[in-house]
Order: C-alpha cells, then structure tokens, then sequence
C-alpha cells in the first residue's frame, strides 16, 4: 500500500461498467489515492459492505444489476454509519440535469464528467475525503464522551455504559429486598421501510420524537437508553411483571395513535415491546435479561409487530388484569414500606395481602388465640384511600 509519511493514502472506490473510464480515473488519481474498481453498483455495495477501509465512492448511474441510483439510495439508508455518511460523487454527463438533480436529491455529494481534468478531480476528492475524515474523528470522540458520560450527547439518553452499570446495582438492590427488576426493548416498527419512503433524516426525526415520548413516561428511578436507531430499552427497577406489560401496552397504544406530517404524507408510527422480568425469567444479570426481552421483541416483530410480547406471548389487556390480581408477595410489599412507599401506592394491593396472609392470621389465632379479627378481615374490602376507618364491607 503506497502512504504518505506513515499514513495510508485515503481508498476511492469507482463503481463505473466501462473499464475505459476506470482506467482513465485510475491513472488521475494513482499515487494519491488508493483505489478499488467494480463495473456495477451491486459489486460496489458488496465492497462496501466489507472494507471499512473506502472514504469516497464514485459511480456512474447508468449500470446493470443496480444502478447508480439504487446504489445511492442503500448507501443513504445503511445502518452502518460508516457507510451511511460516505461522501459520493456521480459521473454524469456534462448537460443531464435531471440526472444531476435526481442524484442530489438521494444524496450525492458532487458531480464530475467523463472528460474532467486530473486538478479539478483530485481538488474534489482532496476535499470530500479531509470532510469525512472530519465526521469519523467527530463520531470516534462522541463515542469517546459517551462511554465517560452518564448520558448520551445526541439521543439525550442514558448511554449504554451507564445503563448497564446502574442496571446491575438496581438488580442487585431488587434481589437483596426480593423485589422484582423489570425491562422492556422499545422497536420502531418498519423502520426500513421507513427509511426507503422517506430517507433517513425523516427516519431520525421519528426516532427523537420516540425518545422524547420515553423520556417523558418514566419514572426517576427508571433508565432509558437508545441501543439502536430503531431499538431502545427501559430498565425497571421494583417493577413486577404486572406493571411492566401494564405500562408496556399503555406505550403501545398511545404510539398507536401517533400520526407525524412530512410534507403532505402523514406517517403512521407503531412499535412492537418485548417485556421480561427477573422474578419470572431467572435472568442473572442485566444484559441477560435484556436478551430475553430482545428476543420477544424479535417474535413480536415476526408476527407482525405493533404488540407487547411477554414470557406468555402477547399481552392483552385481559391479561395484565389477570396480572394485577394476582397474589402479590408479601416480600416486595414490605419492600416497597421500607422504601418510604405512600399509603396510597399500596392500598390497591392491601386486599391480595390480606388473602395471602389468611392462612398464616389463622393459625396464629388457633395457637395464640391473641383476637385477630378473622371475620373482619375477610369480609372487608380495602379500597383506594381507605384506612383503618376507611374500610367498607365487600
């Protein structure tokens, strides 16, 4: 590989089905710029695809498989921000306005012709290469602030470093009060396709407004983090089953409902939530139970997405009902007073108490005969904000 003192020359990559004018721009820019050569855009998104080490493309448009075009739009729309923000040049003809309009709009950075002189060519390519070394240096040194900040400079987020250290201390507080730790993984339903209809920016744009949304829903205690452009979770900490796929379906429904204008289309949003729990899944760790998680949100997505899946496949309302009424435990209830829980927050659960601890009052009274009030307790009914003098008869 020919370098500059100790640094690789910058790698054009020149996707053109006439060998001819490879040639041509091969012998413009030899001791300059290293070089790969493809004669079509579905061989130069493959190169793309496996060596990271191209800083510009240069295509024609007319070409057979995929078309200059085409090849633009994946590398527009690629998840790979390597990729994505590659600057690219077409080679148009010198009076193809609507080539040159068209090829703007889907992203190309510049134009050159078939006849351009090697100055001008490599001033363009001097140029575009030092902008995109500029956004790697900017994206590497975002990276860099991101692992040494708790919060993400850009989706204004938790990062993921921080998620996952403040995880495993909230998971091994949840364990040592046997209180319950909770996660959803949040995807945009589509989002490919969302891409292809309206670019990546708008892409991008539903993703803060998603970001948004979270940020807002949760509670202090709980984390949120963007893992993905389209994925997302949210950790839980002292949050049951129940209240997860409770709180899950409420974010699913009111997304549901969400309709964003761009230009005169009007974008429907939806998002599949896969949901996990460390008391009913047995996770170990942080990122084992987000796994779980992940992965019914994948089965979510299968069957057609903009749902809430759980351990017992999709959630319902009648399901997390069912949930709620469950017997609750009495471990995480006094977790919950030991933590400065309000009367209010545990009065909906003092009738599932009672009914779990009725066996254990029973035989306490038929050992101790200390006058626990039996027939009062089961036939009374704690209602929301009903104390001691609160209670009403069932």
């Amino acid at each position: 590989m020919s370098e500059q003192g100790n640094q690789p020359l910058p790698k054009v990559l020149i996707v053109d089905d006439s060998r001819m004018v490879r040639a041509s721009i091969v012998k413009l820019i030899r001791g300059r710029f290293e070089f790969r050569e493809e004669a079509d855009g579905e061989a130069g998104w493959q190169a793309l695809l496996v060596d990271p080490s191209i800083h510009l493309v240069l295509t024609d448009i007319g070409m057979p498989q995929l078309d200059g075009y085409g090849f633009l739009e994946r590398i527009r729309s690629s998840k790979l921000s390597r990729v994505q923000e590659l600057p690219v040049i077409v080679i148009s003809g010198e009076e193809d306005d609507a080539v040159r309009e068209r090829a703007r709009q889907l992203g190309a950075n510049d134009f050159i012709t078939k006849g351009i002189g090697a100055a001008e060519l490599l001033a363009r390519l001097d140029s575009l290469t030092r902008l995109a070394q500029t956004r790697r240096e900017l994206e590497e040194s975002r990276a860099a602030l991101a692992k040494q900040s708790p919060v993400d400079p850009v989706s204004g987020l938790a990062t993921e470093s921080y998620m996952t250290w403040r995880g495993e201390q909230d998971l091994a507080l949840a364990r040592r009060h046997q209180a319950d730790f909770s996660t959803m993984v949040v995807e945009i339903d589509r989002y490919d396709q969302l891409i292809t209809a309206y670019g990546a920016h708008v892409a991008q744009l539903v993703t803060r407004k998603l970001s948004g949304i979270l940020a807002t829903k949760v509670r202090k205690e709980d984390t949120v983090t963007q893992i993905a452009p389209s994925q997302f979770v949210v950790l839980t900490p002292g949050t049951d089953l129940g209240g997860v796929c409770a709180f899950a379906l409420r974010m699913q429904q009111t997304l549901e409902k969400l309709v964003m204008t761009y230009r005169e289309d009007r974008i429907r949003i939806s998002v599949t939530i896969g949901v996990a729990s460390s008391s009913v899944d047995g996770a170990q760790s942080v990122s084992e139970l987000i796994g779980v998680a992940m992965k019914r949100t994948q089965a979510g997505r299968q069957a057609g997405g903009n749902r809430v899946v759980s351990d017992q496949g999709e959630v319902t309302q009648e399901a997390v009902d069912r949930l709620v009424k469950q017997v609750v435990s009495i471990d995480q209830v006094l977790g919950r007073i030991r933590e400065g829980a309000g009367a209010a927050e545990l009065d909906a659960q003092l009738p599932a108490v009672v009914a779990a601890l009725m066996p254990l009052l029973q035989l306490m009274e038929a050992r101790l005969g200390c006058g626990i009030p039996l027939d009062r307790l089961s036939h009374y009914n704690f209602g929301p904000g009903a104390g001691a003098e609160g209670t009403k008869k069932a």
